[in-house]
């Protein structure tokens, strides 16, 4: 690949916007006990995965609605009102995404979410207009760590190794980046992820 300034690469959801299924089904579910078996059980993070690997609502729900059938209404709640999960941006990362596109650095999204459930949340989000291009597992059909996606992102950017900065709230995500050359910084907050890019020279220092 020919040489390329840096680009810096972001996770979505826990590096640019919170995300907790939590915070729709507490509006929904009274009891506390209730609500955590529901999230344990029912609609759980690793069921939600499979629309981050390409599965569709149209398979999802009506299976999972068939397993629970007395819970088919917060079932559907999920798909209808998803973006509520994906409650507000992490504190000062969309302030270092603006900063970098001031800059002029390339900036892509690599994200674990669904075909659909993305669609809908990148309608509300107008600071998605500011990368060049938002590879999503859900429509890919491959999903974080494995290492086709690493790929999609490298021929998409036309970058690979240490030419493209990446930054996820997952250890295996990094892992795998790190694999491929990248350079890759585990996500705690802003501050840390600031201070990541100042010494990658994507930032001056403030």
């Amino acid at each position: 690949m020919s040489a390329q300034r840096k680009a810096v690469v972001f996770d979505v959801g826990r590096v640019m916007f919170h995300w907790q299924l939590h915070d729709l089904f507490k509006k929904l579910i009274d009891d506390e006990e209730e609500l955590d078996w529901f999230l344990a059980n029912v609609v759980t993070e690793e069921w939600h995965f499979q629309h981050d690997r390409g599965l569709t609502m149209a398979e999802m729900l009506p299976a999972r609605m068939a397993q629970h059938p007395e819970h088919a209404l917060l079932i559907a709640a999920y798909a209808a009102r998803f973006n509520e999960t994906v409650r507000d941006p992490v504190e000062g990362v969309h302030e270092l995404v603006t900063r970098l596109h001031g800059r002029g650095v390339p900036l892509f999204c690599l994200t674990n979410f669904g075909h659909e459930l993305f669609a809908q949340f990148r309608r509300e989000q107008p600071i998605f207009e500011l990368f060049e291009d938002i590879v999503v597992s859900g429509t890919e059909q491959v999903a974080k760590p494995e290492p086709r996606i690493y790929e999609i992102v490298e021929q998409r950017s036309g970058r690979s190794g240490d030419a493209l900065f990446f930054t996820d709230d997952n250890p295996a995500n990094i892992a795998a980046a790190q694999e491929r050359g990248w350079d890759a910084h585990l996500f705690t907050d802003a501050a840390s992820l600031e201070r990541q890019l100042e010494r990658a020279e994507l930032l001056a220092s403030r």
